[in-house]
C-alpha cells in the first residue's frame, strides 16, 4: 500500500488517494476465489471445482473484485491515515474507485477528521472553592436522621391524639345526607398534621381519645378532583380505634453500639464530622473542577464536525441503555413510558455531549502544546488500576485497550492536572455575574456549525 496524495477539500475533510500494489491485490483476488468457489457452478465442472480463470471468463473478470477490495480496504485505510498523520473521527467514508486490474488497485477516500484546535489562556484560570465547615448542628442533624431510622411506633392510651401521631380510624362520609363513593374505610392509618385528607379533617381528630366516636365537618375544596363533591359540605362519622406515636431511642453510648462500630457517642460524633467534612471537601473540589472545565470549553476555538457530537451522543446513549438494562428495562420501553421520540431523547444528551467533546479537544491540544507524554510506569499503573477494577489480570485488559488509546487518556488527565496546578483558586463563591453566565451557557450550549 502507498499513499499517493492527501488533500484538504473542506473544513475537517481530507481526500486520500491510495494505491495497492499488484501482488497484494492478486493475493486478495485469489483468497476471494477460494472462499466463493465452493458455491460456484460452471458448466463442464463439478460444483466448486472450476479453475479461477474459467470462473472469471464465465462471470466476468471483475467477479471477485468487490470481495477483494473489501478485504484490502481496512488495512489500506489504516496505513494511509497513519501515514498522512490524520485522526479520523467518523466511520462514514466517501469511496471512489479509480482503477482496479492487473496493475493493482487505486482508490480515493474522503474522510472526516478531528478539527484543528486553538486554545490560549489555559494557565492562570480562576476558580472559587467554597469554604468547608461542619457545625455541631450538622452533626446533631445527622444523629437525628439515625434516630429516625431506628425509631419504633408505640401505642398511646393515656392522652388525646395530637399532631404527628398515627391514628387508626373508621370513617364514613356523607354529602347532603347520603353516602358518597370512596368516602368510607375501616382501620385506616392517618398521620395527623401530614395534610393527607381534606383541609380541616385532621385538625378535628386531634384532641380525641381511643374509643371516641365523633363527627368531622368539612367542606370539599372548590377544585376537588371529584367534581360532584367539589365545594360541597360533608360530614364524616369517625371511630378512633388506636393512637400510636413514634418513639425515638435515646442518643447515648448504648445507642451508638447498636448503630455503629463505635463504643462511645464522642467517637461516633467524631466519625460523623470526618465523613461530612470529607464529603463536602469532595463536593467543593468537584465544583472547582467544573468551573475550570466550563472555562476550558469556552476557550476552545475550532470548527467542530457535527459527527463528533453525534458519535458522543451515541456513546452516552449506549451507556444509558446499559444502565436501563441493569434495572430490567430497555430503551424502547423507557421512551414509551416517557413519551419521548428518538430525536427528543438525543437532544436531551446533546448539551452534555457537546461539553465532553470540547473538553476532550481542549485537553488533547494542551497535552500537545505542553509535550505531555505518559511514562511506561504511568501506563502500567493505569492498566493495573483498570484490571483491579474489573478483577482480571492486566494482560487481559491490554488485549482490549490498546496502549496508544490508553496513553492518550493518561495524557488528557495529566493536561487537566496541569490546568488545575496553574489555576488560581480563591475561597468563596463565584461572582454573581460569572455564575449566571455559566448557567446560561449550559442552558443554551454552543452549536456546531
Amino acid at each position: 500500500m502507498s499513499l499517493k496524495s492527501s488533500n484538504k477539500v473542506d473544513a475537517n475533510r481530507y481526500q486520500l488517494e491510495i494505491a495497492v500494489d499488484a501482488d497484494t491485490f492478486e493475493k486478495a483476488l485469489e483468497e476471494a476465489y477460494k472462499k466463493q468457489n465452493r458455491k460456484i457452478t460452471i458448466p463442464g465442472f463439478r460444483k466448486g471445482k472450476a479453475p479461477r480463470r474459467f470462473v472469471e471468463k464465465y462471470y466476468g473478470e471483475q467477479v471477485f473484485y468487490e470481495d477483494a477490495i473489501n478485504a484490502i480496504y481496512p488495512k489500506a485505510m489504516d496505513e494511509a491515515i497513519h501515514e498522512a498523520g490524520l485522526d479520523m473521527i467518523d466511520d462514514k467514508v466517501d469511496f471512489d474507485l479509480v482503477s482496479a486490474g492487473k496493475e493493482g488497485l487505486d482508490f480515493k477516500a474522503t474522510i472526516t477528521t478531528k478539527p484543528e484546535v486553538t486554545i490560549e489562556g489555559y494557565k492562570g484560570l480562576t476558580a472559587w472553592k467554597k469554604k468547608v465547615e461542619v457545625t455541631d448542628k450538622d452533626i446533631d442533624d445527622e444523629l437525628a436522621h439515625v434516630q429516625e431510622r431506628n425509631s419504633r411506633m408505640v401505642t398511646v392510651d393515656d392522652r388525646e391524639a395530637q399532631n404527628d401521631d398515627i391514628v387508626e380510624i373508621d370513617f364514613d362520609g356523607y354529602v347532603d345526607g347520603k353516602q358518597f363513593e370512596g368516602g368510607k374505610a375501616e382501620n385506616y392509618n392517618l398521620t395527623l398534621g401530614a395534610g393527607q385528607f381534606i383541609p380541616g379533617f385532621e385538625e378535628q381528630v386531634v384532641g380525641h381519645k381511643t374509643g371516641d366516636e365523633f363527627d368531622v365537618n368539612v367542606k370539599f375544596p372548590e377544585d376537588y378532583q371529584a367534581k360532584e363533591l367539589a365545594g360541597k359540605d360533608s360530614v364524616f362519622k369517625i371511630k378512633l380505634h388506636e393512637i400510636k406515636k413514634k418513639e425515638l431511642p435515646a442518643v447515648d453510648d448504648e445507642f451508638v453500639k447498636d448503630v455503629s462500630e463505635f463504643n462511645t457517642l464522642d467517637e461516633y460524633k467524631a466519625d460523623i464530622r470526618k465523613k461530612l467534612t470529607d464529603a463536602r471537601e469532595a463536593s467543593a473540589d468537584d465544583s472547582v473542577d467544573n468551573q475550570l472545565i466550563d472555562k476550558l470549553v469556552g476557550l476552545v476555538q475550532a470548527e467542530i464536525p457535527s459527527a463528533m457530537y453525534e458519535n458522543r451522543i451515541d456513546e452516552d446513549l449506549r451507556d444509558f441503555s446499559y444502565r436501563l438494562q441493569s434495572q430490567g428495562m430497555d430503551i424502547d420501553t423507557y421512551m414509551k413510558y416517557t413519551g419521548l421520540q428518538k430525536d427528543a431523547l438525543r437532544d436531551q444528551f446533546r448539551p452534555q455531549a457537546e461539553r465532553q467533546v470540547k473538553l476532550r479537544l481542549a485537553l488533547e491540544k494542551i497535552a500537545a502544546l505542553e509535550a505531555i507524554q505518559p511514562s511506561e510506569e504511568d501506563i502500567e499503573a493505569e492498566y493495573k488500576k483498570l484490571a483491579d477494577g474489573y478483577k482480571v489480570e492486566p494482560e487481559k485488559v491490554k488485549k482490549v485497550i490498546a496502549v496508544e488509546d490508553l496513553s492518550k487518556d493518561i495524557a488528557v488527565e495529566k493536561a487537566f492536572d496541569l490546568v488545575k496546578e496553574k489555576a488560581v483558586i480563591a475561597e468563596g463563591e463565584p461572582p454573581k455575574a460569572e455564575a449566571e453566565e455559566a448557567a446560561e451557557e449550559k442552558k443554551e450550549p454552543e452549536k456546531a456549525e
